[in-house]
């Protein structure tokens, strides 16, 4: 049955992976503050954000072995192999704080912000510690 498919297309969905259902809502049919999610501008700001700041990092110490490789088999240096370890974890790690800059940074109002986006680091951080603060439960 080739080209038949297993029957559970739609027709029209245009190939897409976004949900085909409505998004929840809350009681009585509203979108509550708890639906919200996070506005795809800036959504887009963010990703780019991680992208650049743990994607460079990444490369870069991924580069470390092949140079490392290609100095040593040449024999214009003499690298130690702990050299290259910890250059290139130094470059790892400093992708996993791009991870969490990439997030912090991205300025959440209409404006995009600043290239780098360090004034948003302060004002997102006290969201998100603003967010973990729980009121009293009612009893």
């Amino acid at each position: 049955m080739a080209g038949k498919g297993n029957g559970r297309a739609r027709q029209g969905s245009g190939g897409g992976i976004a949900p085909s259902s409505t998004p929840s809502r809350g009681p009585a049919g509203k979108r509550g503050p708890q639906a919200q999610g996070i506005p795809p501008a800036v959504a887009n700001r963010m990703a780019r954000r991680v992208g650049l700041a743990t994607g460079i990092p990444t490369v870069l110490g991924m580069a470390t072995f092949i140079v490392s490789y290609v100095v040593v088999s040449r024999g214009l240096l003499d690298i130690p192999p702990v050299a290259t370890l910890l250059t290139s974890g130094a470059f790892f790690l400093l992708g996993l704080v791009g991870l969490s800059y990439g997030v912090l940074s991205a300025s959440w109002e209409d404006q995009p912000g600043t290239l780098l986006g360090f004034e948003q680091v302060g004002v997102n951080i006290g969201r998100l510690r603003g967010s973990l603060k729980r009121p009293p439960a009612a009893s």
